[in-house]
């Protein structure tokens, strides 16, 4: 339940318009409760329940807020709901064609709604699901097969298809914690300060910059406390060497480069599109939110780039504020202007038009 609402609360901060609908927060110092992606500023924490629906909120003694008006939703809005909601305690797959009968609306226009809201088709919404309820139920203890069956998965291939790139190792290994996995890593020197690389035998899983390396050390034993860790610098070449020529200015090919690493479905798009950002070329935050076909999930586009756990690989430092500056960066805005002047980037980002077959290129 707590994690229920810190996953709510955050989805308030972020101003997520894709929670409209599926509950309101109320503030008990106005006496006013709203939509998720209400404007208005924001209340603290412990000032904030959360509710189902407007109608409890307005049983607690909340009135509807005047600004964001949380009991008016468009039919759209109110369709990509209802099939929300069948997805949400369907038991198995439910195809596009069996959901858009059951919500009133052609494939083709569901379809279309559904990953403008969501920013996921349809499919690829049940998909993540279904990996949220695994990893629930590895957490909690259950075998792999129970976990995998109770998610809706019809065969342990299909879990196994997709865990390496949601969950960032098997099945099994995220059950215990990472114990067992063997995290191969070294250190060098480079023109932004000590950089850290770090693989699994699937591929990268770290790649980032500090001023110490006992700090940097420090870190990854601390995230991958479970793990097994060992030095190994001439084993890391392969990595290192084109990592070194990127930060250094060349036109290395980082593209080709194994990943390794945990993301949401949300996540995974955001640093598929950062990795087709040509070298030399930068984008705004509202770029690649409207290229992954979600306009309005700048926020959640920025955090997204903020928790890349691979520097350079996955190019956050090529996305910029949409008034050029170039905003934070995880290890350091001194380092993400250098790396962009050592690239050469544009000095305003190119706009990415949606008619384009190819916005990147």
């Amino acid at each position: 339940m707590q994690t229920e609402l810190q996953n709510q609360w955050q989805q308030v901060v972020a101003r997520d318009a894709r929670q409209d609908g599926r509950f309101v927060f109320a503030v008990r110092t106005t006496g006013v409760y709203c939509r998720p992606s209400c404007p208005s500023r924001r209340p603290r924490r412990e000032s904030v329940e959360f509710f189902a629906s407007p109608s409890d909120a307005e049983r607690a003694g909340y009135r509807a807020c005047l600004r964001c008006k949380p009991t008016q939703i468009s039919s759209q809005a109110q369709y990509v709901m209802r099939a929300r909601q069948l997805l949400d305690t369907a038991e198995g797959v439910v195809t596009l064609e069996i959901l858009s009968k059951r919500v009133g609306l052609s494939p083709f226009h569901l379809q279309r709604l559904f990953k403008r809201a969501t920013g996921l088709t349809p499919r690829e919404y049940q998909s993540a699901r279904r990996m949220q309820h695994v990893k629930a139920g590895l957490r909690k203890g259950s075998d792999v097969t129970t976990a995998l069956y109770d998610a809706g998965f019809g065969a342990p291939s299909r879990l196994y298809e997709k865990a390496p790139q949601q969950l960032g190792m098997t099945p099994g290994e995220y059950r215990r914690g990472g114990a067992g996995v063997i995290i191969t890593y070294a250190l060098a020197a480079s023109p932004l300060g000590q950089l850290l690389v770090a693989a699994t035998g699937r591929g990268l899983c770290a790649v980032r910059f500090g001023d110490s390396a006992t700090h940097l050390e420090r870190d990854l034993r601390q995230e991958f406390h479970s793990a097994r860790l060992q030095r190994d610098d001439a084993a890391m070449k392969k990595y290192l060497d084109p990592l070194l020529a990127a930060v250094c200015g060349d036109s290395a090919t980082l593209i080709d480069l194994p990943l390794d690493v945990r993301a949401t479905a949300f996540q995974l798009r955001v640093w598929e599109k950062l990795r087709e950002i040509p070298r030399g070329e930068i984008r705004s935050y509202s770029d690649i939110a409207r290229e992954i076909g979600q306009p309005t999930a700048v926020r959640a586009v920025a955090r997204a780039c903020a928790t890349n756990p691979v520097a350079i690989v996955v190019p956050c430092h090529r996305v910029v504020r949409k008034d050029s500056e170039g905003a934070g960066y995880r290890w350091g805005a001194e380092r993400k202007q250098k790396l962009l002047q050592r690239e050469g980037a544009a000095p305003r980002p190119a706009a990415a038009s949606p008619r384009r077959s190819n916005p990147t290129g």
